[in-house]
């Protein structure tokens, strides 16, 4: 057995995005997206996610999937303690996804793609009341509590 097939091929990251609510902030506000017709998931709020390309880390998918996707510069990225998973059955497969949190500076606003019609920042409640996906929502429940819980290590979590 290789050390490939041992592992599981992770194919998509899921990356939350949050703001300060004002500079200094312990507050975050969280972007959602919603995504344009004759697209998967048309007409429904979601997070920044998408494939990984080559060669990439599941981190360099993250920030390029956030320039792709909504263009926003970049304060901090970091690891979400929290690994989204769903089986896809159209190809008998398990997908294990990382789930990261893109942190902006406050007031930034995304300039959507065409994957995108709308956005919103919506505090942590109003995100979870959006997105449909249970995964995507517990990811969010994860991304937050690294971000407001003083316990959590969240500079060990951070990418440097």
């Amino acid at each position: 057995m290789t050390s490939e097939s041992r592992h599981p091929v992770i194919r998509v990251i899921d990356c939350h995005v949050a703001r300060p609510t004002a500079e200094g902030s312990d507050t975050y506000e969280y972007l959602v997206l919603l995504r344009a017709p004759d697209r998967v998931d048309e007409g429904r709020w979601r997070i920044v996610t998408g494939k990984i390309e080559g060669s990439e880390a599941a981190w360099q998918a993250a920030r390029r999937e956030l320039a792709e996707e909504t263009q926003l510069p970049l304060a901090r990225l970091l690891v979400v303690p929290y690994v989204s998973r769903y089986y896809e059955w159209q190809h008998d497969r398990l997908n294990d996804i990382p789930v990261l949190l893109a942190v902006v500076e406050p007031g930034a606003d995304p300039i959507l793609d065409d994957e995108h019609v709308d956005f919103r920042w919506a505090t942590r409640d109003e995100a979870l009341d959006l997105l449909v996906w249970p995964a995507q929502r517990e990811g969010l429940r994860a991304a937050d509590l690294l971000l407001t819980d003083h316990h959590q290590p969240g500079h060990a979590l951070e990418i440097a």
